[in-house]
């Protein structure tokens, strides 16, 4: 196996994502002999299995997999088939994912794997999320969470787990989000929303901070285009206030699906109401890709409009993001306006705050800057 100081170097980039060459590759089979059961689920009956771990509660037969095809159920017991299977790492800006209020210009261990719940026709990563364990299995490495871990600390990083939906490779993703935050480490994920209450909670223990993807603000555009529901990540929203735990909201605007401004109007209202003022709301441009080629880009004055209408709304930190050198990519101070954070895309070139406050007018600004 390769050696942690070089692991993030050996690699070739696809989609994004850096994937290693196929060493140590797990088959479903040996995964499931070397006992990498999951979590939350439970037995209908000897041989059938119910999985509560996101909102499709999956009933799985014998020798089946759920919907995410990465949890498989072996003789009466749910196995994962992506533990220690990362498909997919890289090193990034911390704003990429996009977080702007944690830690801005830290740097990050972004780990994806194979699969996902959602079927965005969008997608930019279907390269990893629309592909099976087995299809991606070439390009795998077997890295067990102390790996993961010791690597960001040797890079002085954090942790993020993105790219596609980390709900699937939950397993993973807890044990190496519990050793990093034990060691000290800041730990985000980026997802979609659709994972059941119970293990969110369990695994929030173990975060410093979530980006969540609020795909629309509709029922049909989650069913139509997602192949999804979006009552469960309203529901993931309100734990995550709840729970008092640092989260982002990202909104890709597509043309002619996602983009009228009453909805976009009603979605800021919600967030106000339900969340509060001081939740960074993130209105990300759309490029064609995956099934959706035959649309045009985002215009960027549609990004511009829904920001206007979210500080109209009450939101108080609003950014439009996948537009680099826009000026909304910078933070502002939502009580005398001054610019306290420059960005140049991903890259963070001054931060004007101090003890958590802007350095002009002393107003708190809401996230963690340590």
């Amino acid at each position: 196996m390769k050696s942690r100081r070089s692991f993030l170097q050996h690699t070739s980039c696809i989609a994004g994502g850096l994937y290693f060459g196929g060493l140590n590759a797990l088959s479903s089979a040996s995964a499931a002999a070397r006992g990498y059961e999951a979590r939350y689920y439970s037995k209908v009956n000897a041989n059938t299995v119910q999985c509560s771990l996101c909102f499709r509660s999956c009933t799985i037969p014998n020798n089946d997999r759920g919907y995410c095809r990465v949890r498989e159920n072996n003789d009466g017991t749910l196995y994962s088939l992506v533990y220690a299977r990362p498909a997919a790492i890289q090193l990034d800006p911390i704003e990429k994912e996009p977080m702007f209020h944690n830690i801005p210009g830290s740097n990050i261990v972004c780990i994806g794997t194979a699969s996902c719940n959602f079927q965005c026709q969008f997608c930019h990563n279907w390269h990893l999320s629309q592909r099976t364990p087995a299809e991606l299995q070439s390009r795998t490495q077997h890295l067990y969470a102390e790996e993961i871990v010791a690597v960001a600390k040797e890079h002085g990083t954090g942790i993020s787990f993105t790219y596609n939906e980390p709900t699937i490779f939950y397993e993973y993703m807890y044990d190496i989000a519990k050793l990093g935050r034990r060691d000290g480490l800041n730990i985000i994920f980026h997802t979609n929303g659709g994972m059941l209450e119970k293990p969110m909670r369990a695994l929030l223990e173990h975060m410093s901070a979530v980006t969540v993807d609020l795909k629309g603000f509709t029922a049909d555009y989650y069913r139509d285009v997602s192949f999804a529901a979006m009552d469960p990540v309203l529901n993931t929203l309100k734990i995550l206030k709840s729970e008092d735990v640092w989260f982002e909201i990202v909104n890709l605007i597509i043309p002619t699906l996602n983009d009228t401004m009453r909805t976009i109007r009603e979605m800021c209202a919600w967030i106000v109401n339900e969340l509060g003022q001081d939740v960074p709301v993130h209105f990300t441009r759309f490029s064609p890709a995956y099934k959706m080629t035959h649309l045009q880009p985002t215009p960027v004055r549609t990004l511009e409009r829904a920001r206007d209408i979210a500080i109209d709304e009450g939101v108080r930190f609003v950014y439009i993001g996948n537009v680099p050198g826009h000026k909304n990519n910078n933070t502002f101070c939502p009580q005398c306006d001054e610019q306290i954070i420059h960005r140049r895309h991903f890259s963070v070139l001054d931060v004007k705050i101090k003890d958590g406050k802007c350095e002009q007018c002393g107003e708190i600004i809401p996230g963690k800057w340590k």
